[in-house]
């Protein structure tokens, strides 16, 4: 542009104007004099300054002229002492302009480190992607579970320790790669393992019918091989099982209830399994003697019992696709110990997966 071929003086009256809110947004820019024939496009006169006149969110409008990335990140690093600057492969153009900003300033130089963006699979990572998310009200904070933010994921049960090990385990490189959240769940499965309470849920709840069942309450095991305490769980005649335990069930079949007792299936209302209806399964207890040889399934007494529901998070995209099926609302019975927890904490359902608890009657599942 003519400016380039300015007097000094005339551009920094120009400048002051800028400064002092003279001109309108869009009415002029400070470009850097670089060089209109470099291969490297951000050297042809990269724009420096710009007027913005949107309140600033925390300033107001005190000021309406603000610098670019280009000239304020070079400069902070500088003076704030920075000796390794960390910086996403998409900025390798622009090392040559951050270097010659500080070389024009006489600042010293710190060292530049590129790194590919840490992505997964279906599940956006930057804010350019997400904001609109947000705005939209396809999601509806920062903090939702399905977002992979910070506090997306400490919201959804995934500890700081997992995530510092998952990091570490990628190490710095510049190959674009989408590691598997899977990667991330083993870590935290790790740790979770030796921490959370084991508790029993069961999903789409089956009523079921127990005769001979001769005692009022047990104890179980907070944890089968730590000593996390134990808990009284009250039972009676009617107990509830997994809609998907339930279907797979004939009439004769030994099956065990964990913690409690063995019992034979007597008879099945076929129908009513269909129509998910209450009384459909009646059995006997047959004694408590443990057996490898037969299936172990959960319960949840009719007396102990709470309404419960997970929110299963999953891909907000399918490609370039958004995935409209991106949470899963599975609703089904919790032990009504669930309701003496405090809010955050993690547990593992049993034969379902860890889970953190979100409110009085919601979890949020973290993995299995």
């Amino acid at each position: 542009c003519n400016c380039r071929i300015n007097e000094v003086d005339i551009n920094l009256n120009k400048f002051d104007s800028m400064i002092s809110g003279t001109y309108r947004q869009n009415e002029y820019i400070l470009r850097y004099r670089g060089d209109m024939t470099s291969l490297n496009t951000a050297m042809r006169d990269p724009t420096l300054f710009r007027i913005m006149e949107d309140s600033h969110p925390k300033l107001g409008n005190k000021y309406t002229l603000w610098p670019t990335y280009d000239f304020a990140a070079p400069i902070e690093d500088s003076l704030d002492g920075v000796t390794h600057a960390f910086r996403t492969k998409e900025y390798e153009l622009r090392n040559e302009l951050y270097f010659a900003i500080l070389s024009d300033l006489g600042l010293t130089k710190p060292k530049l480190i590129e790194f590919s963006r840490l992505e997964f699979e279906g599940i956006p990572v930057s804010k350019r992607k997400i904001t609109p998310l947000i705005e939209k009200g396809v999601i509806q904070r920062w903090d939702d579970p399905r977002l992979p933010t910070l506090i997306g994921l400490e919201r959804r049960g995934i500890l700081p320790e997992a995530i510092r090990k998952f990091v570490l385990s990628l190490s710095i490189t510049l190959s674009e790669t989408k590691p598997s959240i899977e990667i991330l769940e083993s870590f935290n499965r790790k740790i979770l393992d030796s921490k959370s309470l084991r508790l029993f849920f069961v999903k789409d709840p089956i009523e079921l019918h127990i005769d001979k069942l001769d005692f009022d309450f047990i104890e179980i095991k907070n944890h089968p091989t730590i000593e996390m305490g134990k808990r009284k769980v009250n039972v009676e005649k009617i107990i509830y099982i997994s809609n998907d335990d339930a279907i797979k069930l004939k009439i004769g079949d030994t099956i065990r209830l964990m913690e409690l007792c063995n019992i034979e299936i007597m008879n099945i209302d076929i129908s009513d399994i269909k129509e998910n209806s209450k009384k459909i399964i009646t059995a006997k207890n047959i004694g408590n003697k443990i057996s490898h040889n037969i299936q172990k399934i959960q319960w949840v007494s009719k007396n102990n019992s709470l309404d419960f529901r997970i929110l299963k998070p999953m891909p907000l995209y399918q490609g370039d696709n958004y995935n409209e099926d991106n949470l899963k609302i599975e609703r089904g019975l919790s032990e009504s110990f669930v309701s003496q927890l405090e809010f955050g904490t993690i547990v593992q359902f049993v034969r379902y997966g860890f889970c953190r608890i979100d409110d009085s009657s919601t979890a949020i599942f973290t993995h299995r």
